[in-house]
């Protein structure tokens, strides 16, 4: 196994780790597991940049990478966002409180669903001998994403701040953005290899 495969199972393997200690309550007072946590989160989703730059830099491109990279992308993102569902805490933010967790749950379920159909037309390609590139929206999706979880983590903690409820503000306006980019690009990635669909005809 190479170093590029080592970093994505190292990311694998920090999953329930983060889980640990999202629901660790270690620390009285003002729940700093979460701050761990979101740290945790970080460094893993940092991995992704990271085994992906190696491997291309160094020709080091496996078959393994290219099944193991995007599951403990997806792995991680969604064990976060369902994690977020169980304490939604940041989503009950002041005008939120009520329907914040709905919504959230919503965008989570779409966010989810997404990702199942895409990577159902990856397998249907695969067996076409066809590699699907990912487009722009979908890695700029997959930052908000990052970004939106790493931030309603960190800042649950401080929701009885007002610094905090400014940040579950900002972190909710880039899951809520995610969440469209989410769609729009799972519809250009089916639209743009609509032809991995389309019957052959036989002789």
């Amino acid at each position: 196994m190479n170093l590029p495969n080592k970093i994505t199972l190292t990311r694998i393997l920090m999953i329930p780790l983060f889980v640990l200690f999202f629901y660790l309550d270690v620390f009285s007072g003002r729940n700093w597991e979460y701050i761990i946590a979101a740290v945790i989160f970080v460094v893993a989703a940092s991995t992704d940049f990271l085994d992906g730059h190696i491997a291309r830099s160094r020709g080091l491109v496996t078959n393994l990478g290219k099944f193991l990279d995007p599951i403990a992308d997806k792995v991680l993102n969604a064990t976060a966002f369902i994690l977020l569902l169980t304490r939604p805490f940041a989503f009950e933010v002041g005008p939120f409180a009520g329907w914040g967790t709905i919504v959230a749950g919503i965008c989570v379920a779409v966010i989810i669903a997404r990702e199942l159909i895409v990577s159902g037309f990856r397998m249907i390609a695969a067996g076409q001998h066809l590699v699907l590139a990912a487009d722009m929206i979908g890695k700029v999706k997959t930052v908000l994403q990052d970004v939106a979880i790493a931030i309603l983590l960190a800042v649950t903690p401080c929701l009885d701040l007002a610094v905090g409820r400014v940040f579950a503000y900002i972190g909710m306006a880039i899951f809520w953005l995610c969440t469209v980019l989410t769609i729009v690009s799972g519809i250009n990635y089916i639209v743009k290899n609509r032809q991995v669909l389309a019957d052959k005809e036989t002789e």
